[in-house]
Parts: structure tokens; sequence; C-alpha cells
């Protein structure tokens, strides 16, 4: 099911695709001399580090686990780890990826929500079917895009990925409204059959 997800983007690019408010060729790449125009604000360690610790220390405690065992199965001493949840430490990439882990969360689905769209958004997802089908869908997408597309992968734009995510929320509405229809159709079947043979 997910896999037919992931053709998408195909059928996504295999349409002319245009933005209202700009031109076709237009370029999202600054040109040369000028600076992108990224917060550099959002950047900064301390932020950073105390927003992680609060993704961190949320799914440490929602895991219902002892810190202790987290620290072990993250390879870390346990004072290491009471340090980087409270802020003080900013674990490597490995050692946050493991910390999600052992708390039986899904590792690289929150710590790309975090770099992509935030504390708050990777830590409302903790714990959610959503966050695992984010976590499937980004380990497979690169290779699926590539065998989709082809050469055309090295064609895409970096302005129509709002467009095709948009296009994949639509999918996967449609997919559950369909879903719940069909249930809807077998429980009114069954309700049917039993009362004929009651």
């Amino acid at each position: 099911m997910i896999r037919a997800f992931l053709y998408v983007p195909f059928m996504f690019f295999s349409f002319s695709y245009t933005l209202p408010l700009r031109i076709a060729d237009e370029s999202i790449i600054p040109a040369r001399g000028e600076t992108a125009m990224i917060d550099m604000g959002v950047l900064g360690e301390s932020q950073t580090r105390r927003e992680l610790a609060h993704l961190l220390q949320t799914a440490v405690e929602q895991s219902g686990r002892n810190r202790c065992e987290i620290a072990r199965e993250a390879d870390l001493h346990k004072d290491a780890l009471r340090r980087t949840l409270i802020g003080e430490r900013s674990p490597s990439v490995g050692e946050a990826l493991r910390i999600l882990a052992s708390s039986g969360m899904a590792p690289h689905a929150h710590l790309l929500l975090f770099l992509g769209a935030g504390g708050d958004q990777a830590t409302r997802w903790l714990q959610t079917d959503i966050a695992q089908f984010f976590e499937e869908l980004v380990g497979e997408l690169p290779s699926a895009l590539e065998r989709v597309l082809g050469n055309q992968v090295h064609d895409v734009k970096p302005r129509w990925a709002k467009g095709t995510a948009h296009r994949v929320a639509r999918l996967l509405a449609d997919h559950i409204d369909e879903l719940e229809r069909k249930d809807a159709l077998l429980g009114e079947g069954s309700a049917s059959f039993g009362g004929r043979h009651g």
C-alpha cells in the first residue's frame, strides 16, 4: 500500500505544472553573491540544543522505560543522558537516533521532522502511526524516485516540492475515505445478513 503512494511524485511530474505567481523557468537558487533567505537565529546552538532536548526528553518520558535502560541501550553514560535531556549537553546525531530508538520511537522520522519542520511537529508525532509511516516513506522515497523517474530525476525542480506534498496528502485522504466507505458497506452487509437469519 505504501509503495503505491510513492508513485505520486511520478504522476505529479508527468502533468504540466505551473505556479500562478512564478514564471515557468524561475529558479529558487539565489544568484551569485546573494545569500539564502534563512533565519540564522533559529539555527543558533543554544536554541537548537534546547528544542532537541525537549524532543528527546518527551520521547523518554512517553516510553515508560527506565532511564538507565535507555542510557545503556543508547550506549551513553546515565549522566550524559541526563545532561542531554535537560539541554546541558549537545548529543551527536548517532546519540539522538539511539535515544529515540531506545525510547521506542521512529528515530529517523523524528530527527528529520525536527530538522525540517521543527521540534514542535516532531514532538506532536511521537508514538503515532503517521510517524512510522513517515519513517518508511523517507526511507523508500529516494530509491523510488530514481526507479520511477530514471534520468528525469535530474529535471525535478525544488519549487515543485510543496505541490507534491499536498498531492500526496490528498491521495492519502482519498484512500482513507475509500477505506471508510468500504468498511461502512461491509458493516451494513453484515447487519442485513444477520437480520435475515436472526
